[in-house]
């Protein structure tokens, strides 16, 4: 299956909210979360989706339009 790594940007008011929680329970795609900062006033959270491609590109078209900015990442994210 296609794995895609993301990285999630979150606005204050959706920080407590359980986004990748609902992605993967709506979509048919597995999360596997690989970073994060998470904070009161900002939070990040790199991911690696894996799932078809049409289904990815669905659930981060959801994603945005929740509020939550998804930049896409090239490269072994766990490199420093």
């Amino acid at each position: 299956m296609p794995l895609r790594r993301v990285r999630f940007t979150f606005r204050t008011d959706l920080i407590q909210r359980p986004v990748i929680y609902e992605l993967g329970k709506e979509f048919e795609i597995v999360t596997n979360i690989r970073r994060a900062d998470v904070g009161q006033d900002t939070s990040w959270v790199v991911l690696e989706l894996e799932g078809s491609v049409e289904e990815i590109d669905r659930g981060l078209a959801w994603v945005t339009e929740q509020g939550v900015e998804v930049s896409a990442l090239e490269g072994d994210i766990l490199a420093g």
